[in-house]
C-alpha cells in the first residue's frame, strides 16, 4: 500500500533531484521569484592558481625577512605593494573571514593595454627569494611569460576592490564581504561588481539557511553535507529583487515551509 507519493519529472535535460510536496513548492516559489544571479550586475572570479605556492605564497615571517633584503627605502616600498594578503578557502566563514597571515608575491603577468608585466629584475629581493626555487617554478605549467611572472589574470584589478568571497568546497554556504585589498587562491571564488550596496544585499541572501537549502537542489554534494561552489550552479541562485522584507516574505513562504527550512537538519 503506497502511503506516500512524489511525482517527478526526468524528461528534461536538466539535473534532478528527488523532493517532497512542500520542497517543491518551496523550490517553484524561489524560482519564480527570484533573479539568477547571472542577471545580476555581477561576475564570479576564481582565485590565484600559482603553480607552486611555496614559492609564491608567503607566511609574514618570510615576508618580513623579503623586505629586509631589500636594498633601499625604494625597493622596499615597491616590494611591499607586491606582495598582498591572501585567502584560502579555508579562511572563509560566514559574514568574516580569519585570515592566516598569508600573502601572494603578486609578480602579476601584466594586463593587456592596461598593465604591463611585472619584470622580477627591478625586485631584487622577489627574485632572490623565488630563485631559491628556481627548479620548481620554471617547470610549471601556470606561469607568465616568465618563470618568475603567474598566470595570465584579466581580472587582476578586482582584487582591489569589494568582493564576495566564497569557498569552493564547504559543509554550508559561508559569504563574506571584504572591502579591502585582499587576494584569494584557487580554492575560492569571489564575486565582483562596481555596487557595493548589491553584495552587500545579496550577501543577506547566500548567507541564509533558505539559499543554502536551495543550492542542495542544484549543485553536486560530497558526502552528507558538503558541497561545490562550482560557478554554473552559484550563478543560477535566485535573488529576489531590492527590497527590504525578510528573506522569507521575499519569497512568499507559508509558515509551514518556514517552519520546514528553519527545522531541517544541518
Amino acid at each position: 500500500m503506497q502511503q506516500q507519493g512524489v511525482e517527478c519529472d526526468f524528461t528534461g535535460s536538466d539535473s534532478w533531484v528527488i523532493l517532497s510536496p512542500i520542497e517543491q513548492s518551496i523550490k517553484r516559489k524561489i524560482e519564480a521569484v527570484g533573479v539568477p544571479l547571472k542577471d545580476w550586475d555581477i561576475q564570479i572570479n576564481y582565485g590565484i592558481k600559482t603553480g607552486y605556492n611555496d614559492a609564491f605564497i608567503i607566511s609574514t615571517e618570510k615576508r618580513n625577512e623579503i623586505l629586509a633584503n631589500c636594498k633601499d627605502a625604494d625597493e622596499r616600498k615597491r616590494t611591499e605593494e607586491l606582495i598582498r594578503p591572501i585567502l584560502r578557502g579555508r579562511d572563509i566563514k560566514r559574514y568574516g573571514y580569519e585570515w592566516a597571515n598569508l600573502w601572494i608575491i603578486n609578480t602579476h603577468n601584466g594586463i593587456k593595454g592596461k598593465l604591463p608585466r611585472i619584470d622580477v629584475n627591478e625586485y631584487p629581493a622577489i627574485k632572490a627569494h623565488l630563485d631559491q626555487f628556481w627548479d620548481k617554478i620554471s617547470k610549471r605549467a601556470d606561469k607568465g611569460d616568465t618563470p618568475y611572472n603567474l598566470r595570465n589574470c584579466a581580472y587582476m584589478e578586482d582584487f582591489f576592490k569589494p568582493k564576495l568571497f566564497y569557498a569552493d568546497i564547504t559543509q554550508q554556504l559561508n559569504f563574506c564581504i571584504c572591502k579591502d585589498v585582499m587576494f584569494c587562491n584557487n580554492t575560492t571564488y569571489f564575486i565582483a561588481s562596481e555596487n557595493e550596496l548589491l553584495l552587500d544585499y545579496i550577501q543577506k541572501y547566500l548567507n541564509s539557511p533558505l539559499i543554502d537549502w536551495y543550492y542542495r537542489t542544484l549543485s553536486v554534494q560530497l558526502g552528507e553535507k558538503a558541497v561545490r561552489m562550482f560557478s554554473m550552479y552559484v550563478l543560477e541562485i535566485p535573488i529576489p529583487p531590492i527590497s527590504k522584507s525578510d528573506i522569507y516574505k521575499s519569497y512568499g513562504l507559508s509558515p509551514s515551509e518556514v517552519s520546514f527550512i528553519e527545522n531541517r537538519e544541518g
